[in-house]
């Protein structure tokens, strides 16, 4: 089975700082990965690679079945190739209804004369409560998504991700801030997406790492220190000596 996204070789600096250095990464679709690693292990700067936001020095970003180059694509069409990323802080239109933010996040899909007509169709009416009842928001539809509590902004805003059909879902630090219950919650809705997508999740809080049952990535300074299960990597004496120990 060929990877859905294959990073190899990748080194990036900033200001003679490696903050990538020789990083080979690759993920299967329908698999779900945690990446985990101290402060400055290259953990966002390696989501920034993969959508386009950072250009590497050197090194191959290989995309799908047809291993195209993301390297050779910008932020917007990387993101209509079908990688979707969510930022720890949500961003979700506050003043506008639950319904209207994955109702505009549909739309996004089309081109900017199609917006400017959008008529909303009998199918995306059934898609935005299919986005809702994944992502537990039903009953609220018809709030204003700024009345939301946080970890519900970050579920509708995973919606809104959803809502563009990705192939590769990136989240960062999706715990931060939550509930318990939350967490909890959010660990469902993350798993029912890495059914259909792949689905790599940055995340700091190893009990949320270990509810989502997944293999785990361990980054430092810019490359993977070790792989496998959570068990496996926290056993680590590398691990614990840069990461855990600490």
């Amino acid at each position: 089975m060929s990877s859905l996204l294959e990073v190899s070789g990748v080194f990036v600096s900033f200001d003679g700082f490696k903050a990538i250095n020789n990083l080979s990464f690759s993920i299967d679709t329908g698999e779900m990965r945690a990446i985990i690693g101290p402060n400055g292990a290259g953990k966002t700067t390696f989501m920034d690679i993969v959508t386009g936001k950072t250009r590497p020095d050197e090194g191959k970003v290989v995309w799908g079945s047809d291993n195209v180059s993301l390297l050779k694509m910008s932020e917007s069409q990387i993101a209509r190739a079908g990688v979707g990323r969510k930022f720890q802080r949500p961003t979700v239109f506050e003043d506008q209804s639950v319904r209207e933010n994955l109702a505009m996040a549909l739309r996004n899909k089309r081109s900017p004369f199609s917006v400017l007509m959008y008529r909303k169709t009998h199918q995306d009416a059934a898609r935005i409560d299919d986005l809702a009842e994944e992502i537990g928001l039903t009953a609220d539809l018809k709030r204003r998504s700024g009345d939301l509590s946080h970890g519900q902004k970050q579920w509708l805003e995973i919606g809104m991700l959803l809502a563009q059909d990705p192939q590769l879902l990136l989240i960062d630090e999706p715990a931060a801030g939550m509930t318990v219950a939350e967490r909890d919650h959010t660990t469902e809705i993350l798993k029912q997406a890495a059914k259909t997508r792949a689905v790599v999740v940055v995340e700091h809080d190893m009990d949320f790492v270990r509810k989502l049952d997944c293999k785990v990535t361990v980054l430092h300074e810019g490359s993977v220190l070790a792989e496998g299960s959570l068990d496996h990597v926290t056993q680590n004496q590398d691990v614990i000596d840069v990461y855990l120990g600490r």
